[in-house]
């Protein structure tokens, strides 16, 4: 059986329950994994005097794969964003968000399965600005042909290896016709190399209708940045929530899994909040690393826990807590 070091951040908040939760999960599942902790955020700015140290940065790329909680960012003060300048370290230039719908969590859409493909670096979502004058506030959006191009390849060599027949790009290049252009006219570049999958765009307001209206339509979606950023909580939505969604963020030089929700502060502590998002990250990181019977392994027994047994954490409903469902999974997997 092959060994992995993996780089392990708690995160922030409900961040060092949920992440404790799955590696219990995944180490049930017999894969051979030494774990390497690190910290970053608020913790290591206290500790060390920087939210993202280059102990960690050199740990990921050292291991080529991280687990990840989530990390606190201050709204309109404080420090900027660790998840963004850890994605702009590491040139993790894919994210990648499944929107898979859970077996008995009520949704609007039970039978959903689809994927968002969002450029990770660059766009309004780097956070470039400046003030102008007093009053008057300039964002950046740099859009290149090279980020454009190599997203769009990313997410038709994803459809083409995962038997996804359609790819559809989401932009708003009526309007933002040279950096949305760009992006459009990279995307059909690269269609004309994959011919056996169907290639669409749509415009970015109307493919959030139709996302609410009708997602069956979609297979694999690819987006900007902020877009993407928008569009994969939309579709969170569409499944139960944010508790449920994983997401994975991969570049050339490693791969960061994570849940696409927040650190939740105000149920840190109570052992109370839902694990699934991040153990579902844990079973994409899984096959990331080629241990594709332990990602079953787990997928089905955490699959099991939700069609046949009443084990749910508050947020759905139940009572059970963070520990008892992840106890409740390892049950399932002997």
């Amino acid at each position: 059986m092959a060994k992995h070091t993996i780089t392990l951040i708690p995160g922030d908040g409900i961040g060092p329950e949920i992440i404790a939760a799955t590696v219990r999960v995944i180490e049930a599942s017999g894969v051979d994994i030494t774990w390497e902790s690190q910290i970053a955020g608020s913790h290591a700015q206290e500790k060390v005097g920087t939210t993202l140290p280059n102990d960690l940065i050199e740990s990921i790329r050292k291991n080529k794969v991280a687990l990840k909680g989530p990390l606190t960012t201050p709204v309109g003060k404080g420090f900027t964003s660790v998840n963004v300048g850890l994605r702009k370290a590491l040139d993790l230039y894919a994210n990648v968000r499944p929107i898979k719908a859970l077996p008995n969590v009520p949704c609007r859409y039970p039978e959903l399965d689809l994927v968002v493909m969002r450029e990770n670096t660059e766009s309004l979502y780097a956070g470039l600005e400046h003030v102008v004058v007093p009053g008057v506030v300039e964002s950046l959006k740099i859009i290149t042909e090279k980020a454009s191009t190599r997203i769009a390849q990313y997410a038709f060599d994803f459809a083409r290896d995962n038997g996804r027949k359609k790819v559809t790009a989401m932009h708003k290049a009526n309007i933002m016709k040279l950096s949305d252009g760009l992006f459009l006219d990279c995307f059909y570049k690269v269609a004309k190399d994959f011919p056996e999958i169907e290639a669409d765009d749509k415009i970015i307001d109307n493919a959030c209708m139709q996302l609410v209206m009708r997602p069956e339509q979609f297979e694999v979606i690819v987006m900007e940045n902020l877009y993407g950023d928008i569009v994969s909580d939309l579709c969170a939505g569409l499944i139960g929530g944010l508790g449920l969604a994983p997401g994975a963020n991969i570049g050339e030089q490693g791969a960061v899994f994570e849940a696409v929700h927040g650190s939740a502060p105000d149920i840190a502590g109570q052992g109370i909040a839902n694990p699934t998002a991040v153990m579902i990250s844990g079973i994409m990181m899984l096959r990331h690393i080629g241990e594709r019977d332990a990602a079953d392994k787990v997928e089905k027994a955490l699959f099991s826990v939700f069609e046949d047994s009443d084990i749910r954490t508050p947020d759905l409903g139940g009572t059970a807590s963070t520990s008892d469902f992840a106890s409740s999974v390892i049950e399932k997997m002997s």
